[in-house]
């Protein structure tokens, strides 16, 4: 933020008459974007290139052979699309509230529904862009929509109309968008070297893992062959035991999302198995959903125990395929849906189990024995099927409390560099808002 301030400031201000604005150079247009641009609509052009108009990057090149359930289905006809020409100005009405809009980099056709518009004022398109797509506008689109659908609200174009639009001189609208590719472009490449930072972090964590579970923490202990490929080598007095043989089993509750509220016993469901606690679940950490207190009496066996694992039975993707948490609470607790629970049958190492589970050597197993093409299934079978290779109780609880130290060290370095990714996206923000609106003023070069 410390660079923000040092750059200048305008010689003389006005009020903008706009709240959100506040005072812009005396120099600069207070005007409406129904005065800066004009729709058009040019259709029978169905060999151009597809695009779309997304709310992270704008106006995009559509990827035709990989389509996901996020792009809408592709009629054999497209002489009904609008031809989006480079330099326009392109929106998808249905989402303009999201950011979904940009200026056109590329020439091509959109959905018949989005809007497209020309530029009438002296107006630098790339300065409009960065204007438009700012943090400061974006919720002004918000109030001009209007809809019932959850994340479908329809723009009205009149009252698009008359949102007010802080216009530079011409020339300063070049240099600030000048301004503004090289800055974000710098701020861009520090947040990609961060996060480039993490992944390391994280495969340093894996790495980390992998090795104490798999040869422990005694550089000098003999070792001997697992006799299972991806494991190689364990120490010699290890045992290899089947997955079958260490737990039972037993099934979540057969409900639905509509079952869930937000009050009664807490309840761990499949999704936030992959998305929210990673290996373990806390109901005093983590917020938890509910069900009401009635499934107590009719659904026992759903009830989990203290150091129970709880496994996503599904996933979308075969990375997420052997996802679990395991309960490190005494508190009453259920296992939700689309859930199978794994209850040590033995005095184990709760723990070091969680570890060794999560390992890439033991998720490995998992991923080559799951079908599926967009959905991959997780049973029973296959859980009961894998090999788990167990040291003594002793050097279970030595293990874990080595990596606890190793994880809490790790994760502090990652969370700084998280920390860090924040403040450069909020000074990213900060820039751009105050350099379309006037508040810092950027010098020629």
């Amino acid at each position: 933020m410390s660079a923000l301030v040092k750059l200048p400031r305008y010689e003389a201000y006005k009020d903008s008459g706009v709240e959100w604005v506040g005072k812009v150079p005396k120099n600069w247009e207070i005007t409406k974007l129904g005065a800066c641009l004009t729709p058009v609509s040019i259709k029978n052009k169905p060999d151009f290139p597809l695009l779309s108009i997304t709310r992270e990057l704008g106006v995009i090149e559509r990827d035709i052979e990989n389509q996901d359930s996020n792009h809408n289905f592709i009629p054999d006809d497209l002489s009904g699309y609008k031809l989006l020409k480079k330099g326009q100005f392109g929106m998808n009405k249905m989402k303009a509230w999201q950011g979904s809009y940009g200026v056109s980099n590329y020439t091509g056709i959109v959905s018949p529904a989005y809007f497209i518009f020309d530029f009438t004022k002296k107006i630098n398109p790339k300065f409009f862009n960065w204007a438009i797509r700012s943090k400061l506008y974006v919720s002004y689109f918000g109030s001009a929509s209007d809809g019932v659908r959850v994340g479908q609200w329809d723009l009205s174009k009149d009252r698009m109309k008359v949102i007010p639009f802080i216009l530079p001189p011409e020339n300063e609208q070049t240099t600030i968008a000048n301004f503004l590719d090289k800055k974000t472009a710098q701020i861009d490449e520090a947040i990609a070297i961060k996060e480039q930072q993490i992944s390391l972090l994280k495969e340093h964590k894996q790495i980390t893992i992998q090795q104490a579970v798999t040869q422990g923490i005694n550089p000098d202990v003999t070792m001997r062959d697992s006799g299972v490929d991806w494991i190689g080598q364990i120490p010699e007095h290890w045992e290899v035991k089947r997955f079958k043989n260490i737990f039972s089993f037993g099934k979540g509750l057969t409900i639905t999302k509509e079952n869930l509220q937000d009050e009664g016993i807490p309840c761990v469901n499949y999704g936030e198995i992959h998305s929210k606690y990673g290996f373990e679940v806390d109901p005093d950490k983590h917020v938890l959903k509910c069900v009401k207190n009635d499934y107590l009496m009719t659904n026992t066996k759903s009830i989990l125990n203290y150091g129970d694992f709880i496994f996503a039975d599904t996933s979308e993707d075969i990375e997420g395929s052997g996802n679990f948490t395991y309960l490190n609470s005494n508190k009453i607790v259920f296992a939700g849906y689309h859930t199978i629970i794994a209850r040590p049958i033995n005095t184990i190492n709760k723990r070091f189990l969680a570890y060794l589970l999560d390992s890439v050597a033991y998720r490995t197993q998992i991923q080559r024995k799951v079908k599926g093409v967009k959905v991959y299934s997780i049973t029973q079978v296959i859980l009961k099927s894998t090999l788990l290779w167990l040291p003594s109780e002793n050097e279970q609880a030595a293990i874990s409390y080595f990596l606890d130290k190793k994880m809490v060290e790790i994760n502090k370095a990652i969370n700084l560099q998280n920390q860090q990714i924040q403040k450069l996206k909020e000074y990213k923000t900060t820039l751009i808002n105050s350099a379309v609106t006037g508040k810092i003023k950027i010098p020629h070069n």
